[in-house]
């Protein structure tokens, strides 16, 4: 697998910075237009790549699967899920706008069938927590020897070692596996940010952070500082909208603010070279210590504690430095030296 590659013309991986995804998702509410401003909030927030996910229902769930409990809504799943399938049609002009925007444009393919569709027009794709056993699919997506990107919502390592096996098996070559917590909203002390480590340590693969906590900036900055080579977090056009995705993800500010707090971490975290930055170096000179002399000192008279001292250096410039001042004492001056001057080599005999 490849530590680094390219999604869209942009870098994803070892010496990259991290790559924001904006998991539109389901949050069109079957409306083209609204679809079309969810990329472009996602472009003013500076995102990287906006997803979308792409879906029938009738190839989710059976009919008859019943309710979901978490969703609190009273609706067989079947029907909620077909309410939120995107038309086909629209995905041209959809990957249009995105690239238009500088966004990379992704989908989830949730069946075989999706991944024929989607092919022509994503530029990665995305596989969601539940599918991660979905071999056939994971194998349908591999072979179009694009970049995958992966959730391991409530899986195990071993489930996410055989995913990442299967996917390479395939052709897959160009992968992140997300640590991912699959609840809508997850409550902070379960987002396990830490785990993206143990991924990246078992898998050998970049790894990053599929974020539903509500909270913008704390999960995704903790992954950045962690190592994460992505994030994706669900947002929307308003808490308000009707629908099941709408009220734990974050609203267009919001993950504009989680875009510069990501930015401001791979900022503090720079390099790990450890070296004198350029901003340091006037207080180096200012601030460092040498040996001064305290008052005037007379030619051959010897130096002690009494007329030497270890001093800041500010505009004075440099001198011995201070691991010399064991020998310096009781040395003599080899030339007259005047008062809170650094003594340099040439005043010690």
């Amino acid at each position: 697998m490849k530590q680094n590659f390219e999604v869209y013309g942009k870098k994803v991986g070892e010496g990259a910075r991290c790559f924001v995804i904006a998991e539109a998702g389901s949050n069109h509410n079957g409306s083209r237009d609204t679809a079309l401003k969810l990329i472009d909030a996602a472009a003013d927030a500076g995102a990287d790549a906006v997803k979308f996910q792409t879906f029938e229902a009738r190839r989710l769930y059976p009919q008859n699967a019943g309710k979901s409990d978490y969703l609190k809504d009273e609706t067989p799943i079947f029907d909620i899920i077909k309410a939120m399938e995107m038309p086909r049609e629209w995905l041209p002009s959809l990957r249009d706008h995105a690239h238009a925007r500088g966004l990379a444009f992704i989908s989830s393919p949730f069946h075989e069938e999706a991944v024929d569709l989607l092919d022509p027009f994503v530029d990665a794709f995305k596989i969601a927590s539940y599918e991660l056993t979905h071999e056939p699919l994971l194998k349908a997506v591999a072979a179009r020897k694009k970049p995958v990107f992966i959730s391991t919502g409530a899986a195990t390592t071993a489930e996410a070692v055989s995913a990442v096996a299967a996917l390479e098996a395939a052709g897959c070559d160009e992968l992140v596996v997300f640590q991912c917590t699959a609840s809508y909203p997850t409550p902070p002390q379960a987002a396990n940010v830490r785990a993206l480590v143990t991924l990246r340590e078992a898998l050998g693969v970049p790894t990053g952070l599929s974020d539903h906590t509500r909270d913008p900036c704390v999960a995704p900055m903790t992954a950045v500082a962690l190592g994460a080579a992505a994030i994706e977090k669900h947002f929307t056009l308003s808490n308000r909208l009707p629908g099941p995705d709408h009220a734990f993800a974050v609203e267009p500010e919001e993950l504009a603010l989680l875009v510069r707090r990501v930015r401001d971490v791979e900022a503090v975290i720079g390099s790990g070279a450890k070296d004198v930055h350029d901003v340091e170096q006037e207080l180096r000179g200012f601030a460092r210590r040498s040996i001064f002399s305290t008052r005037a000192i007379a030619r051959g008279e010897r130096f002690t504690r009494d007329n030497v001292d270890v001093l800041r250096q500010g505009k004075l410039g440099s001198g011995l430095p201070p691991a010399e001042l064991e020998r310096v004492l009781g040395s003599v001056a080899a030339r007259d030296v005047a008062a809170e001057v650094p003594l340099n080599a040439e005043d010690v005999a």
